[in-house]
């Protein structure tokens, strides 16, 4: 006998929307940012809270969602699990990729702003500092 709980699903589907909204919220916050932002690092910093924030989440809440969804059968654990693989791989590539484009764009001065620390310079000064 399979004990129904209606309830927890209703919870369950609640998330899984409330999750989605908050994504939608915060793709709507970084495009506000990368129309809004003045620099390259700022409008950066606004792609990835669209991309963790807008990419992440609702994924986990649709991956919510298709559980609860009775009517999709045994494809719903496909579906939950390929979501959540993806919102996975998203959280581990999303900042890492970043980092790179930051970094890559400051070695390459390719926007020069005032900056009140740069430790990437300071590190580049002390491996000078330390060679001769």
């Amino acid at each position: 006998m399979v004990l129904e709980l209606p309830l927890v699903k209703w919870l369950i589907a609640i998330i899984g929307e409330v999750l989605i909204a908050i994504g939608a919220f915060c793709d709507l916050v970084a495009a506000i940012g990368m129309l809004r932002f003045p620099n390259f690092y700022l409008r950066l910093h606004a792609l990835t809270v669209g991309s963790i924030g807008g990419a992440f989440v609702p994924l986990i809440g649709a991956s919510l969602l298709a559980l609860v969804a009775d009517f999709l059968g045994i494809h719903r654990f496909f579906l939950a699990g390929a979501g959540i693989v993806t919102a996975v791989l998203i959280l581990i590539l999303a900042p890492t990729g970043s980092h790179i484009i930051a970094r890559a764009a400051h070695r390459s001065r390719v926007e020069v702003y005032p900056k009140v620390v740069d430790h990437l310079a300071e590190d580049r000064e002390m491996k000078r500092g330390g060679e001769t």
